[in-house]
């Protein structure tokens, strides 16, 4: 989805425009890549195919980091917005976070390989599902920040709305976990795991409540 003629915050700068279009395709790429590679390894494991999205996921987070770097060149640079830099690159730093935390909790599953019974993969991949809406909610927030500010605060309500059923899920899902018949060790680690996924949608929810600041300071 490319940004629209209707931008008003950069004005003439499409370059700037098209790199933080071009972020913002990554990390919403990045959240669906996720909640795949999750679907993979509850049904296969850590197998060839989970290895493929991780390796994907890394990709697209380094170059992210690219794109975030440039986006912050620039802004300094050319002097662009100077009234509304700090909230741009406050924005595009903390959704560049997000795309951290996917990538890492994927390399987690990878590199710990927990054993997660059975009887807690559906709670689990909703938890995934949850946590990636979230975060895809919150890429549309943000490109209604630069597109069609009034669209922003609509897009937020839904990261919120689906950052509390993460919440929902997350405490369901750790219950079940310490009234199952498993050692503490074990229940600890599936806890963790818990954890790795909902932190996703906790992070989507931080930047959402950041991004409702900056539409204020845009609207008033």
């Amino acid at each position: 989805m490319e940004l629209t003629s209707n931008i008003r915050l950069f004005g003439r700068t499409k370059a700037l425009e098209g790199e933080i279009d071009e972020f913002l395709n990554k990390l919403s790429e990045s959240a669906l890549l996720f909640k795949h590679a999750l679907a993979i390894y509850f049904r296969a494991g850590a197998n060839e195919e989970f290895d493929d999205k991780l390796k994907h996921v890394n990709a697209l987070e380094s170059e992210a980091d690219h794109l975030r770097r440039s986006i912050e060149r620039q802004l300094y640079e050319h002097t662009l917005i100077p009234e509304s830099r700090g909230d741009v690159l406050g924005l595009v730093e903390n959704l560049d976070s997000i795309i951290n935390l996917l990538e890492g909790s994927l390399w987690n599953f990878s590199i710990e390989t927990p054993d997660i019974p059975e009887e807690f993969h559906a709670d689990y991949l909703a938890l995934a599902e949850m946590s990636a809406l979230a975060v895809e909610h919150v890429v549309m927030a943000s490109r209604a920040f630069f597109t069609n500010i009034d669209d922003a605060n609509n897009h937020n309500h839904k990261v919120m709305f689906y950052e509390k059923e993460t919440d929902k899920i997350s405490t369901k899902l750790k219950r079940a976990i310490f009234a199952a018949d498993l050692d503490l060790a074990h229940k600890a680690h599936l806890r963790n795991f818990v954890e790795h996924i909902d932190n996703a949608a906790d992070s989507a929810e931080d930047v959402a409540d950041r991004l409702a600041i900056y539409v204020i300071k845009r609207t008033v």
